[in-house]
This record gives structure tokens, C-alpha cells and sequence, in this order.
């Protein structure tokens, strides 16, 4: 190989910030000599390489950008327990096409039943496919909005809800909220309602959700955006956490 050649290529690939393949070019060389690789094979295993590398750096980024609590996926999920919701109705979700048409989920039940495992299983399956995904607490999300004209992480963190395919709004209903607190809320939901999908799972029915946010008019008006286009899924059973607790003392 000519060395000044091989240099002079990879400062080009520099300039087109091409950078898979500059770092990676000195083995690709050596693959298609020992293979006798024709132009066009070696232009496209290079193009490849450039290709698979951003995606990967592409899915990183929106991975962490999502903020997960955790990584659990969908296969990871013990259907076996819990009974209530089936594999099959999730597995009809995991092409995203429901995204695609901004539907919202709505999971409900009590602690402990795996509903927002679902919904970081499907967040995680979101984040694969290609989508923009937020996971935030309901207690996070209403700091955020009540912090947006004074912090610039909370003002960062709301142009990232408003731009992303998925919001996921875990806990709803967990901590009281004032009517101030929830008419933010509802602005909110007013702004992605047809154009955002929102996953939210809660352990409160819709009959006790005037209590949560303090004023009926209020959640009429969140529930009829939230519901108008929308999956339910009511999730009963006993807590999964506490059916398979870890305990310090040998059995």
C-alpha cells in the first residue's frame, strides 16, 4: 500500500468527517487485498461500516437522552405472573405504528404489577426503531414545568418532551399535585395531544383522578385528550416485587 496515498485518503475522509471508515481503513485495505475485493465491494463494505457505526452512535445518543430508570425489554417481562395483559396485545405494540398515528397508552393499576416495565419495554423497542423517546416521573415532570423559566435544564428537558415521538409519564396520581401544578399538566398534554404519543401508566383509576388534580374541569380535559386516541389496559394482580422479594437470610 502507498503510505502517502493511504494518508492523503484518510485526510479526506477527515474533511467529510467520514470516521468509521478513516480509523478502521488501514484493516479495510488489508481485508480486500487478502480478498481480492472489487472496487465496488470495497466502496460499499467501507459505506457499511460508516453506516452501522453512526446508527449505533445515533441509538447511544437517544438511549441516553431517553433516561430510562433501568433497561428492561419486553422479553424480559414474566407474562407467566402476570396475567392480566397478554403477550400477544404487546407484541402487537412493538412495530410502533400506534406511534405513528400518536395513540397513547394507559396503563393502570397498582403498585408493583409491572406496568412501568411495559412501558420502558416498549420505550427501549421505540429507541431501536429509530424513535425519540422521554421517560420522566409525574413528581420530575412537574418540577420541570414549574422550573422552565428559571432553569435551563428544566427549559432543555421541556424542548426535548416537545420534540420527541414518545413521551412516557410514569407514577401519575403517586404524589398530590396543586390546581396550579395540574393546569401545567394539561397544557402540556394539550400541546402533544395528536402529534406526540404519551404512554402513561398510573396507579389510580380515572374515577380518582379529580381528587389527584384538584379540580374536575381540569381532568376532564386532560382525560379527553389523553383518552380520544388511546389504548387501556387495567392491570390487576399482586405485586411482582413482592411475590419474588430478595431477603438477607438463607432459605
Amino acid at each position: 500500500m502507498n503510505n502517502t496515498k493511504t494518508q492523503e485518503v484518510k485526510t479526506l475522509l477527515g474533511t467529510l468527517r467520514l470516521n468509521s471508515i478513516n480509523d478502521q481503513l488501514d484493516e479495510l485495505l488489508i481485508t480486500a487485498i487478502k480478498e481480492d475485493t472489487t472496487c465496488v465491494e470495497f466502496l460499499h463494505l467501507a459505506l457499511q461500516k460508516e453506516v452501522d457505526a453512526r446508527n449505533a452512535k445515533s441509538r447511544a445518543q437517544r438511549l441516553k437522552r431517553a433516561a430510562f430508570p433501568y433497561h428492561k425489554t419486553i422479553d424480559d417481562f414474566d407474562f407467566g405472573f402476570q396475567t392480566s395483559v397478554t403477550r400477544r396485545q404487546i407484541q402487537q405494540l412493538m412495530d410502533m405504528h400506534w406511534i405513528e398515528k400518536a395513540f397513547n397508552l394507559l396503563f393502570l393499576g397498582p403498585p408493583g404489577i409491572g406496568k412501568s416495565h411495559i412501558s420502558i419495554g416498549l420505550g427501549i423497542q421505540a429507541v431501536e426503531l429509530g424513535y425519540r423517546v422521554i421517560f420522566i416521573s409525574m413528581d420530575e415532570l412537574i418540577k420541570t414545568l414549574k422550573t422552565e423559566a428559571i432553569s435551563a435544564k428544566s427549559k432543555r428537558q421541556l424542548k426535548n418532551i416537545m420534540n420527541c415521538s414518545l413521551l412516557i409519564v410514569d407514577e401519575v396520581g403517586f404524589l398530590p399535585i396543586t390546581r396550579q401544578e395540574a393546569n401545567l399538566f394539561f397544557q402540556l398534554v394539550t400541546n402533544l395531544y395528536q402529534n406526540t404519543s404519551v404512554i402513561v401508566t398510573s396507579n389510580k383509576g380515572f374515577d380518582e383522578w379529580s381528587e389527584f388534580f384538584g379540580d374536575p374541569v381540569i381532568t376532564a380535559a386532560v382525560l379527553d385528550r389523553l383518552v380520544h386516541n388511546s389504548e387501556l389496559f387495567n392491570i390487576t394482580g399482586e405485586s411482582y416485587r413482592l411475590q419474588h422479594r430478595n431477603t438477607i437470610f438463607d432459605q
